[in-house]
C-alpha cells in the first residue's frame, strides 16, 4: 500500500492528461468518428471506473447461469488478459468443452469455461470479432467482461462495479489514484454494482450508494454479497473432487494467491477460522513459474503446512504442476439482491424488443 501510495503521488501530475485524453476518446466514439460494432444480439458489459478487483469475472459468472435460467443462449467475450495467443479469436469453450488453457488465453476466461458448461467462452483483443464469432455460434446475449472502457462494441446494458472495501479509492484518475476514468464517465453506464458488501462495510456502501444514486440519478444501485460456498479438492494424483468447507477445519494450510487484492483472499481465510502457517500475495494475473512453486513447496513445508489454499482462478493455472501437498481452492458464490436479477430480466427484454434501457 505504501508503495501505491508513492506511486500515485509521483504519477499525480499527469491525471489531468490522461483524463483528458480519456474524455477526448469517449467523445470521439460519442461523434462517431470512432465506430462502434453493432450486433445482432443483447450485450451487457460488465466493468469498472475503478483498477483492481471489484469481482467482475464472478459476476459475469452469476449473469451468464441467470440468463441460461431465463431461456437465453449467452456467451462471455473476453479480452483474454495474461495470455500469450495473439490470435483475434479464440474459442476457449464452445460450451460443451475447455479447449484452451489458461497460459494461452489467460486465467478468468479458462475459470469461467471450466465453471460455465452450456456457455461459450471467446477471446481477443478486438473484442469485435470474438463477440461476432460467439453469435455465428447461436449466442442471443453477450457477456463483456471488464468491457467498460472497451468501446469499440456497442452495448445496451452498461453495469459499472465498485468493491464496498474499496469504492472510489483516493478519487484521482490514474496515474495519480485508482481511476481508470474521470468520474463524469458514470453517466454512459445504466446501473451500479456494489460487490463484497458484509456487515463490517455495509454502512459505509450505503452512504456510497447514495451519493451514486444523488450524482447519477435513474440510474439503479445494488449490492451484492461474495462469500464462501465450497472446495475444489485437487489431490497429488492431480484428480479434482467438489467438497464442503469444513475439510479445511482442523488442517494446518498454506495460503497462496494471484489476484488483484491478494490481502482480500487472505483476510477472508482468516475471518473463516483457518489455522493459517503462512500467506504468499502475488501479482494479479501471475504465471506461475517452477521457482514460484519451488518457494511455495519450501516454505509451506517448512512451517508444518497440511495442504495449500489458494483461488479457483489460480488453480486453473496450475494445470501439470505438482506442488507436493494436496490443493484445495476456495469455491466463491457471488449473490446479488433480488432487484437486480429483476432490473436485468427487464432491461434485456426491452432491449429484444427494440426499445433502449
Amino acid at each position: 500500500m505504501r508503495n501505491k501510495n508513492l506511486y500515485f503521488a509521483l504519477g499525480r501530475p499527469f491525471s489531468p492528461l490522461y483524463s483528458m485524453l480519456m474524455r477526448a476518446r469517449e467523445n470521439l466514439y460519442r461523434l462517431g468518428v470512432f465506430k462502434q460494432a453493432r450486433l445482432p444480439a443483447v450485450v451487457i458489459s460488465v466493468g469498472n471506473l475503478t483498477m483492481g478487483g471489484t469481482g467482475k469475472t464472478p459476476v459475469v459468472q452469476y449473469l451468464a447461469r441467470f440468463l441460461e435460467k431465463e431461456g437465453l443462449r449467452p456467451a462471455v467475450v473476453s479480452r483474454g488478459y495474461g495470455g500469450s495467443t495473439k490470435e483475434p479469436v479464440n474459442i476457449v469453450s464452445d460450451g460443451e468443452q475447455v479447449l484452451l488453457d489458461a497460459a494461452f488465453v489467460g486465467d478468468e476466461p479458462r475459470f469461467l469455461a471450466e465453471t460455465l458448461e452450456g456457455v461459450p467462452v471467446l477471446t481477443g483483443v478486438v473484442r469485435k470479432l470474438p463477440a461476432a464469432r460467439a453469435v455465428e455460434m447461436g449466442a442471443d446475449v453477450l457477456l463483456l467482461d471488464d468491457g467498460f472502457q472497451h468501446l469499440g462494441v456497442a452495448r445496451d446494458i452498461d453495469l459499472v462495479l465498485f468493491n464496498a472495501d474499496t469504492l472510489a479509492g483516493n478519487s484521482r484518475v490514474f496515474p495519480g489514484g485508482d481511476l481508470r476514468e474521470p468520474v463524469r464517465a458514470l453517466f454512459r453506464c445504466h446501473a451500479f454494482l456494489l460487490t463484497g458488501v458484509n456487515d463490517g462495510n455495509r454502512e459505509r456502501a450505503g452512504r456510497f450508494a447514495d451519493l451514486l444514486r444523488q450524482r447519477f440519478s435513474g440510474r439503479p444501485v445494488f449490492f451484492s454479497t461474495y462469500r464462501p460456498s465450497g472446495l475444489v479438492w485437487r489431490a497429488g494424483d492431480g484428480n479434482r473432487t467438489q467438497e464442503s468447507l469444513d475439510r479445511l477445519a482442523g488442517r494446518k494450510c498454506f495460503a497462496f494467491c494471484g489476484i488483484a487484492r491478494p490481502e482480500g483472499f487472505r483476510d477472508m481465510l482468516l475471518s473463516m477460522g483457518l489455522d493459517l502457517t503462512g500467506f504468499m500475495g502475488l501479482p494479479d494475473h501471475h504465471r506461475y513459474t517452477g521457482a514460484d512453486i519451488d518457494r511455495l513447496r519450501r516454505e509451506a513445508l517448512q512451517k508444518g503446512s497440511e495442504l495449500l489454499v489458494t483461488t479457483e482462478k489460480d488453480l486453473v493455472k496450475m494445470e501439470g504442476v505438482d506442488p507436493g501437498l494436496d490443493l484445495a481452492a476456495v469455491r466463491m458464490e457471488t449473490s446479488p439482491e433480488e432487484s437486480f436479477d429483476a432490473f436485468i430480466r427487464g432491461a434485456v427484454a426491452r432491449v429484444r424488443a427494440g426499445e433502449r434501457v
